[in-house]
């Protein structure tokens, strides 16, 4: 009994926790949909904010119109003329194109050092970038030794002293001419005296002085001086030794062979007066000896050795006095192939520097350009025809625009086995520019403008697109005299055309600046 009412008492305990669960579902529903409004508050407003803009732009939208979509719907406007006032102004044609600033010909300058005997080591003389060559200027000091710059085109190949020739001696002298020194004649190929001392002003002007042989040319002239003077004693004595055998007998002689003839004659005379004829005929043998021995001891006699001797003399004489003309040249100065520069076309720029004083030499020492800025610009045929040589031009530089001149117009050269371009390489030589503009436009692209033609002054001008043709060709614009009034036609002779418009003249000058033409419909 017991056992039972125990499971009796049991059986309520375990039914009642599903008993609480059926009991507390509708009340736990309630409080999930609470937490769910209470604790996402500002995602449901935001949602709420989203929905309300949405309605309101979708009824915004049907009320608003867009500028674009109110001109589409709105009706086109009324056709009208388009005009542009007759206008007073200068009219040009210009050939416009780009131009490199550059300097011309660029070229390496390498220096003769065969004859140096040591090393060439640069001693001095070394110039900047930018500084400029001319005439008998110093491009280095080598070894001591001054480079000196010439005008020519000529690489030099060997040294020039007195007695030589070739083309290399006639640019040497027109070079030297060009510095200002008298070298002898310009048409002349032959270093000479007159050369050598030409040289040596050459080296005064530039602080050096002239190379000559040394003490060994000094004592070789000196040899030779006394050479010529043992030679023209020898001389001497040859020609006394045959004056005396060719020389006529003195006055003793002449006297002493007289009074022995005449001796004979007068012992003649008193043997024809007193004495036999034995003694007669002694005597006129004495006179015969007597006259005999007159004509022998008066008589020249052989000076064919004495003339052989002088003859010898001579031309010892000859051979030292060319002795001494060679050592004295040898003396004179003469220009090393070292100490010379040749650059056509000065004077020149110093564009590089490849070496420094102390160093040596063993290639291009420098590199240098024109000095003179060109401007090199390109041009088709058909603008190359409008220009011309001497023309003026107008350079766009960075500070504003300035003038130049044509110097060149050239076609360009087709390289091998290609057809010619058909283009032109126009140079331009600007005016006198600033050591600032050169530097602000050195190695850039510049505008160049050339005007090739141009009114005189202000004309009356209009838009290209004024101008109709005529039934007879002639030309003509329409003039709108404005407040609704009919538009006239007026006939026009025109000139130049540039810049979009053209000039024009009323044939019956009824046309005046300010009125207006018509360009369109």
């Amino acid at each position: 009994m017991s056992r039972r009412f125990g499971q009796r008492k049991s059986a309520p305990d375990e039914l009642a926790p599903a008993a609480e669960s059926v009991a507390l579902k509708p009340h736990s529903r309630s409080q999930g949909w609470r937490r769910l409004f209470v604790g996402n508050r500002v995602i449901w407003v935001m949602a709420t904010v989203a929905i309300v803009a949405l309605v309101a732009g979708l009824g915004l939208g049907q009320l608003i119109v867009s500028p674009g979509q109110a001109a589409a719907d709105a009706d086109a406007p009324a056709a009208g003329l388009i005009t542009v006032p007759v206008e007073n102004r200068q009219l040009a044609n210009d050939v416009t194109m780009r131009g490199d600033a550059t300097y011309a010909d660029s070229v390496e300058v390498s220096i003769e050092t065969g004859e140096l005997a040591g090393p060439p080591i640069v001693t001095g003389q070394v110039p900047e970038v930018a500084a400029i060559f001319d005439t008998a200027s110093i491009a280095l000091e080598v070894t001591g030794r001054p480079v000196i710059v010439l005008p020519g085109d000529l690489p030099v190949y060997r040294t020039l002293r007195v007695g030589v020739s070739g083309p290399d001696v006639l640019q040497l002298k027109q070079g030297l001419s060009v510095a200002g020194i008298d070298a002898g004649a310009l048409d002349s190929d032959v270093f000479d005296a007159q050369t050598a001392s030409a040289v040596t002003a050459l080296y005064a002007k530039v602080g050096y002085p002239a190379p000559t042989g040394g003490s060994e040319v000094e004592s070789a002239v000196s040899g030779a001086e006394a050479g010529v003077s043992s030679a023209q004693a020898s001389v001497d004595s040859a020609n006394n030794a045959l004056a005396t055998v060719q020389g006529a007998a003195s006055n003793v002689d002449v006297v002493e062979q007289g009074n022995l003839v005449r001796s004979a004659e007068r012992a003649l005379a008193s043997a024809r007066a007193d004495g036999t004829p034995n003694e007669i005929a002694d005597a006129a043998e004495a006179v015969t000896l007597a006259v005999a021995r007159r004509v022998q001891a008066l008589a020249p006699q052989d000076s064919s050795a004495e003339t052989a001797a002088v003859t010898a003399a001579k031309a010892e004489l000859t051979r030292a006095g060319e002795n001494l003309n060679d050592a004295r040249d040898g003396a004179l100065a003469y220009l090393p192939a070292g100490e010379v520069l040749y650059l056509p076309g000065l004077p020149r720029r110093v564009d590089e520097i490849s070496v420094k004083r102390g160093s040596s030499i063993t290639g291009p020492v420098m590199r240098v350009s024109g000095a003179t800025l060109v401007i090199s610009g390109s041009a088709t045929a058909n603008d190359a025809a409008l220009l011309e040589v001497g023309a003026p031009a107008i350079l766009a530089m960075p500070d504003g625009d300035q003038g130049a001149t044509i110097t060149s117009i050239l076609p360009v050269e087709a390289a091998s086995g290609e057809a010619a371009s058909g283009r032109f390489t126009v140079l331009f030589a600007p005016d006198a520019l600033t050591d600032e503009q050169i530097q602000a436009v050195q190695g850039t692209n510049v505008r160049v403008r050339i005007p090739v033609s141009s009114t005189e002054g202000e004309v009356l001008a209009v838009p290209l697109a004024a101008l109709t043709a005529g039934p007879g060709g002639e030309s003509r614009v329409e003039f709108d005299p404005g407040d609704g009034g009919e538009t006239v036609l007026v006939e026009v002779t025109i000139g130049l055309a540039a810049e979009g418009f053209v000039e024009i003249t009323a044939v019956d000058g009824s046309l005046a600046v300010g009125d207006l033409v018509v360009v369109g419909r």
